[in-house]
């Protein structure tokens, strides 16, 4: 919630138009003279309302409920942005105390948004601060802010499945890292790195993925969970290039440093990128095991992880004529969930190995 560590007319007038009340209405509801209020609408940021009533105008925007809260923080971001003049005492143009501390919620409930691929949502959150300010006009703390939100934003355009182009994943996370490298900030600039090598891989550009995840799992700038999550895309990367078994031993030792990290849904994925891997060697029964502890272990909270662990278990049994109709009938059920909440990418992957395996049936058990 906002809060005002001091009052100027300009405020008072963004309280009032917050709660909706007439500048009559808005004096009783203060209980104070008409004439008063009227002064800080005449002045606006010229005026400063005498100390006990600033603690009035605290007690009426701490009562005020969410709604009014969010009307307020927005109405006075307006009227900062347009108040001009020499000798005046005006906001300034960069995010109040306040607006800090409500950006950071917001990224807070964009990050639970994207987790359950709610993406219109997490979009509106986002705009209305990256479209606020310009990034030239910001402090150190305000940077921070802008980029962990360009950064967000790379983070929905993936998952929607716009990977590349001036509105892409690519391009928001290029942006996101130019300001973590201009804050020297080195661990966000290595995550941003990472982000990229995911796009280069969704690109279609293998070899230089798998490269670049190989560089950054021994990177020091990266937590642990992070080098591992980076060795495991390495093996994703070449299990997508066809080699299944060098990159089934990649997976294989990232899957041990998870369990060394005691991350059991990282873990659980591993078991899911190593079913693709053995699957595509044409070793369906060890495929179809690693697959049935990665649904027995994964979590499948979001629409996200749903449709991937669908994906993948419907991509093994359709690669078996014995099971081809079950793995159609799950791939189904994927691209129902996927249709649903917008996940383009994963839409793409379904339909090419539905196309995969409209010929004959895929690699035989062994």
């Amino acid at each position: 919630m906002a809060t005002v560590h001091h009052w100027t007319g300009l405020e008072a007038r963004a309280l009032r138009l917050a709660l909706r009340l007439s500048v009559r209405a808005f004096a009783e509801h203060l209980g104070v003279a008409v004439a008063t209020v009227s002064k800080w609408e005449g002045k606006r940021a010229e005026t400063e309302p005498r100390p006990d009533t600033q603690a009035i105008l605290d007690t009426a925007l701490g009562r005020a409920d969410a709604t009014a809260h969010l009307r307020f923080e927005t109405l006075l971001s307006e009227m900062a942005s347009t108040v001009q003049g020499a000798g005046r005492r005006v906001t300034a143009a960069g995010p109040r105390a306040w607006e800090y501390e409500s950006w950071a919620e917001d990224l807070d409930r964009v990050v639970v948004a994207l987790s359950r691929q709610y993406f219109a949502f997490a979009d509106s959150l986002l705009s209305r601060w990256l479209v606020r300010f310009n990034a030239q006009e910001l402090d150190e703390k305000g940077l921070y802010l802008f980029a962990r939100s360009t950064a967000l934003l790379g983070d929905l355009k993936r998952d929607q499945g716009s990977v590349l182009g001036p509105l892409s994943a690519q391009h928001s996370y290029a942006g996101a890292r130019a300001v973590f490298t201009q804050l020297d900030i080195p661990r966000r600039v290595a995550q941003l790195d990472l982000s990229l090598a995911v796009v280069t891989e969704m690109s279609g550009k293998l070899e230089i993925a798998a490269r670049h995840y190989e560089t950054l799992a021994v990177d020091d700038r990266l937590s642990l969970r992070d080098r591992a999550r980076a060795r495991l895309w390495v093996g994703t990367a070449l299990s997508k290039n066809g080699r299944h078994d060098y990159a089934t031993r990649v997976m294989q030792a990232a899957t041990r440093d998870f369990e060394d990290l005691t991350e059991p849904d990282d873990w659980s994925v591993a078991h899911q990128k190593l079913a693709l891997a053995r699957r595509g060697a044409g070793d369906l029964t060890q495929a179809l095991h690693f697959i049935d502890i990665a649904r027995s272990s994964g979590a499948t909270d979001s629409p996200m992880q749903r449709v991937r662990l669908d994906t993948a278990h419907g991509h093994i049994l359709l690669s078996d004529a014995a099971t081809r109709d079950d793995g159609l009938h799950i791939l189904d059920q994927a691209t129902r969930t996927a249709a649903q909440y917008g996940l383009v990418h994963q839409l793409r992957s379904i339909e090419g190995i539905k196309a995969m395996n409209d010929g004959p049936t895929g690699p035989r058990r062994r």
